[in-house]
């Protein structure tokens, strides 16, 4: 671990432009409440206009975070046959197969959707020993985690179903372990029962190389605010999680930043949004 200390942490985005906005305001509130961290965000994609990626970059450069950028559709030679299996979006495979795609170098990366807000440090997540796990990830088990049941039925595994959206990945291992005929040979298998194609998979073919975090710490889903409030009796309130809680997970539609959203956490969304957009005026 003592070789992890001297480096920056390292972020993976998989996203198309739609997303672009939704990632600054995720930047920026990393930056915001990991201050002395250094930050290398690794953003891999299929079509991203260069104006668009170079508005990016400049915003990042603003709050000190390095943004390096793959193309998949330029540096990559996946084939198109297999990468377009069923109508699925390509960016659902280009976290699990970032072992082969991100530079030899890293060793492990702390994965991030879009839609979330970092509210407190992620280190302790990225010097977590994974104890040979291949990811670290949470189960949003609700109050009688039947949702865990289902989905072991459905995908005839034996795990709590983790989320994708956060994730701490050994890119060593995934090198190893991690190939597209696999993934694409269980889409095949069971396309008509998939429900969230790329989390299903990760469950389904490597499920049991997952280490559970907590949820309330690292993938708290912003919609269940009342949920951990009962589970808890009481102790997982609104100080408990601007204290305790690194990662609020905006999960499900409709989306923070869009009107119809309801979260009681909208408010503390749209503060960082506004904060995000000022420094790109």
């Amino acid at each position: 671990m003592e070789e992890q200390c001297n480096r920056p942490i390292d972020i993976l985005v998989t996203i198309d432009q739609n997303y672009i906005k939704p990632l600054e305001v995720m930047l920026y509130s990393l930056r915001l409440n990991n201050l002395q961290a250094k930050l290398r965000v690794w953003v891999i994609y299929d079509k991203i206009e260069t104006t668009m990626l170079k508005s990016l970059e400049n915003f990042a450069t603003k709050i000190e975070i390095k943004i390096e950028a793959l193309a998949m559709n330029a540096d990559f030679d996946f084939p198109d046959s297999l990468l377009n299996l069923h109508d699925y979006p390509q960016e659902m495979y280009f976290r699990l197969l970032s072992g082969k795609i991100l530079p030899k170098s890293l060793h492990r990366i702390i994965y991030l959707d879009p839609d979330i807000l970092v509210i407190n440090s992620i280190e302790p997540l990225w010097q977590l020993d994974l104890q040979n796990k291949m990811f670290a990830a949470a189960v949003h088990e609700g109050l009688t985690d039947i949702m865990s049941s289902i989905n072991n039925l459905r995908l005839g595994t034996n795990n709590g179903y983790f989320n994708s959206g956060i994730m701490l990945m050994d890119l060593d291992q995934m090198r190893q372990k991690v190939n597209l005929k696999d993934i694409t040979d269980a889409i095949n298998e069971h396309h008509e029962t998939l429900i969230l194609p790329d989390q299903d998979i990760l469950n389904y073919l490597y499920g049991d190389h997952i280490m559970k975090i907590p949820e309330t710490h690292w993938n708290y889903d912003a919609r269940a605010y009342h949920m951990y409030f009962t589970r808890s009796t009481g102790e997982i309130n609104l100080e408990w999680i601007m204290k305790n809680t690194a990662i609020l997970h905006f999960c499900g539609k409709p989306k923070p930043w869009q009107k119809e959203n309801h979260s009681k956490f909208k408010t503390l969304y749209l503060n960082y949004q506004q904060m995000a957009s000022k420094l790109i005026e």
